[in-house]
């Protein structure tokens, strides 16, 4: 049986607030739908009451959907965070706080069906919650990533170029800031460009020029060789055969 949730709509626009309530109450995995009409009044509920999510417009009066989140980190007990927007530019930075999805105006069912989803699996496994989608912008286009269908992300500068199974998608991330929030997820640092997921990962080669990492095909990205630095070489053999999630072996 799966949980019961209770969530919390918050948007300043009266007709938007009614709308996004009424279809969070009819999804089957809600119990019940609180309404608040700034952060002032979103933050009199949070503390009345255990809010298992919290659906966030961004532009309002006073503090913003945005710095809303920011004072939400300090909760012990922190809510889900669902952006719900007209403004598809701001993704980067709901990433940035936290934010488990990010919905556009005018809603769209099967993208708050995913989004209550995704507020499921964080509520019964929260280590789940850090950050398992990234939004990337493409030709005026919020696109959500899922991390589990990343197999390597390049640098670019300041930027990171996700490549998945449906794509090649440039973030305004450094590589060492995914670097640090998915070390624990199953993606190791190979070199200074580059991030690889150990569950795609075939094999291991010397050559002239080094270690060479491969990694399978994954969808719309082919499959790929990668040169490992001569410090990464040795920890990256050690946790591709530990990797849980993987049965094959390095080769020599």
């Amino acid at each position: 049986m799966s949980k019961v949730l209770t969530v919390l709509a918050v948007d300043d626009e009266a007709p938007a607030l009614d709308e996004l309530a009424y279809l969070l109450s009819r999804h089957g995995d809600i119990g019940k739908v609180l309404r608040a009409g700034d952060a002032t009044s979103a933050l009199r509920e949070l503390n009345g009451r255990p809010i298992d999510a919290i659906f966030l417009d961004i532009n309002m009066p006073g503090l913003s959907g945005i710095e809303l989140a920011g004072v939400l980190a300090n909760f012990s007990n922190r809510p889900a965070i669902v952006f719900v927007t007209a403004h598809d530019d701001k993704a980067v930075a709901a990433f940035d706080v936290g934010a488990l999805d990010y919905l556009l105006k005018p809603i769209r069912q099967d993208r708050l069906d995913e989004a209550v989803r995704r507020v499921l699996a964080a509520t019964i496994e929260p280590s789940q919650a850090d950050d398992d989608v990234i939004p990337a912008e493409l030709g005026g286009v919020t696109h959500l990533v899922p991390r589990d269908t990343i197999g390597w992300v390049e640098a670019e500068g300041d930027y990171a170029r996700l490549h998945s199974s449906s794509g090649s998608h440039l973030v305004r991330i450094p590589l060492s800031t995914l670097e640090s929030r998915w070390r624990d997820k199953g993606f190791h640092r190979v070199h200074r460009s580059y991030l690889v997921a150990l569950r795609q990962v075939t094999g291991l080669r010397n050559s002239d020029s080094g270690v060479l990492v491969r990694l399978r095909a994954n969808g719309a990205s082919p499959a790929v060789e990668l040169p490992v630095s001569r410090r990464q070489a040795r920890e990256l053999r050690d946790r591709v055969v530990r990797d849980p999630m993987r049965n094959l072996k390095p080769d020599d």
